[in-house]
């Protein structure tokens, strides 16, 4: 696939949203809702498709502890027609040289605001939409990666004139490392004909779990995710770390970085993995 193919281009420069609210997920992952800059009443200007924010840290630094000025692209949580706000997942990983966006972010308080610019559209095998596109579409969630994959998830479940079958496969170590767990089952209670939700924990399970263990198996891709049809009505997508996209549908790779310095566009590469192994094709997976 041609590298255009997931990128994201900026669409406007860096403008402030101030922090309106934050609620501690996990032990270091916070959703934070800002409020959009005015006039701006929506993220985007459609308000249909999955939408991308770059996140400014000026006081960052270079691998070699020099300071620059870094930044961060996140996929809201939030739905792109929700009216004045954007909401964020964001991990705080420990500060690092080349690093930090995700725990100056968490350290925002309300009333404080970060700088960020929106991300034109990122096109999935041709095209940004996802509702009204396919007939069944899982969403393999690693983590944080669950962010881009639950906004597609309010996308496809509330518009009224999609009908696709839903099914979402959240991977987390730990029960209490699960994200947004509270949304993700009342979006299953208000869609339980159409959106099915499967947990699965890479570390000891809790007593008493009854979801799915481990990081991922073929016996986990026949129980959580719909078939592979060969006929464009289907559609996994997979978000999470390098190596769990690599180990779920073989690695992303990059082009080269630009003037700027920054990292290349993403470029999706073979199918490999489980999602091969089911019998899945190049063009029924999207790896963000």
């Amino acid at each position: 696939m041609a590298s255009s193919e997931s990128s994201c281009s900026a669409t406007s420069g860096p403008l402030p949203y101030t922090l309106l609210k934050k609620v501690q997920q996990s032990a270091d992952s916070w959703w934070l809702r800002f409020a959009l800059p005015p006039p701006r009443r929506w993220l985007a200007d459609d308000t249909t498709l999955p939408t991308c924010i770059k996140v400014e840290y000026p006081d960052g630094t270079d691998d070699n502890g020099q300071p620059k000025r870094l930044a961060k692209s996140y996929s809201p949580v939030s739905h792109p027609a929700a009216e004045g706000i954007v909401e964020l997942v964001v991990k705080a990983y420990p500060l690092r040289p080349g690093g930090g966006v995700g725990a100056y972010l968490c350290s925002l308080e309300p009333g404080q605001t970060m700088h960020a610019e929106i991300k034109g559209k990122r096109m999935m095998h041709g095209s940004a939409a996802v509702a009204q596109r396919w007939q069944s579409v899982g969403l393999v969630a690693g983590g944080t990666g669950i962010a881009p994959l639950l906004q597609i998830a309010r996308i496809l479940l509330e518009d009224p004139d999609d009908h696709s079958a839903v099914y979402l496969l959240s991977i987390n170590r730990r029960e209490q490392d699960i994200l947004m767990r509270q949304e993700i089952e009342r979006l299953a209670t208000k869609h339980t004909e159409r959106f099915t939700v499967t947990y699965s924990l890479t570390g000891p399970p809790p007593a008493g779990w009854t979801g799915q263990t481990g990081r991922g198996s073929m016996d986990m891709v026949s129980a959580a995710l719909p078939r592979p049809t060969g006929d464009g009505k289907t559609m996994v997508l997979v978000c999470g770390t390098d190596g769990f996209v690599a180990t779920w549908g073989g690695p992303v790779g990059r082009a080269p970085k630009g003037a700027d310095g920054f990292k290349g566009a993403k470029v999706q590469g073979p199918l490999l993995g489980f999602l091969s192994e089911a019998g899945f094709g190049a063009a029924e997976v999207f790896k963000y």
